[in-house]
């Protein structure tokens, strides 16, 4: 199999915007301002004048959902996002992060060479009450469970990716770019809504191909009291869509014990 070459004209930035977020303009100014000029536009299921009005003032495609109103799922969102992108690779942006300025350079850098490339990630930092941050236990034991996966050699092993999964969900999502031509068509099902991501990470690491790994500190996810994943741990349903991943990869008794430590490392998303 041949070697894959992406250029930036291959790359879209996606926007995933909804209501009217404070932190959203922060969000486009990201990527819109990368040392390598990708494509960016916006993609919404609750159309507004203020999103609007942002898309036209920083010149980007602005997309609506009309089915979310019949099919209210954070999949549907993001399976629409992925659809609007006529590019080969396709980074979901949520609107409450931040991207580094060489975020785009750098993962397109490493999909080239790679023979079947499925996702791309990145290692990322915190924001937390305007900090960045970066050196917390949560996020370092995130880096020893990723570790494994940075040599090019292993990004290709199913066996690897799936041990790293098994312990939880290293991999942060809006770090990650897909190449949907080798992915299945419905990326995201709907029904998890926490556990949407992981749950997608273990579909996708069955197939044949790549992780790619970028082991760089690239973007900025904003913690905050608003934020879904805050909401989702307070609610305990991060909780009970946890265990229903763990038994993906192990018995029920071991997958028990599994998720009661791993529960403890959800504290630090909270304020």
């Amino acid at each position: 199999m041949n070697k894959q070459i992406f250029t930036a004209k291959d790359h879209t930035f996606t926007i995933c915007a909804y209501g009217e977020s404070k932190y959203i303009e922060e969000c486009i100014q990201s990527v819109t301002s990368q040392s390598l000029q990708t494509n960016v536009i916006m993609c919404t299921s609750t159309p507004s004048e203020f999103l609007e009005g942002l898309a036209k003032k920083y010149g980007i495609s602005y997309f609506v959902n009309e089915e979310r109103k019949f099919n209210s799922d954070i999949a549907t969102d993001w399976n629409f996002a992925v659809s609007c992108a006529n590019t080969r690779l396709v980074t979901i942006a949520h609107q409450d992060d931040l991207y580094k300025k060489d975020f785009a350079k750098k993962v397109v850098e490493h999909f080239n060479g790679t023979k079947r490339p499925l996702i791309a990630y990145t290692d990322y930092a915190e924001l937390r009450n305007g900090i960045e941050v970066s050196d917390i236990k949560n996020l370092n034991i995130k880096r020893i469970m990723l570790f494994p996966l940075r040599p090019r050699f292993m990004w290709p092993s199913r066996f690897m990716r799936r041990r790293m999964l098994s312990f939880g969900s290293a991999i942060c999502c809006p770090s990650v770019t897909y190449v949907p031509e080798n992915l299945p068509r419905q990326l995201f099902i709907p029904g998890y809504k926490g556990g949407i991501d992981w749950q997608a990470w273990e579909r996708f690491s069955r197939r044949k191909g790549e992780f790619v790994f970028v082991n760089d500190i690239l973007m900025v996810h904003r913690i905050h009291d608003d934020s879904e994943t805050t909401a989702l741990i307070n609610g305990n349903t991060r909780t009970r869509e946890d265990f229903e991943m763990f038994c993906k990869f192990w018995p029920k008794p071991i997958a028990h014990i599994i998720e009661h430590f791993y529960k403890k490392s959800e504290d630090s998303n909270n304020l």
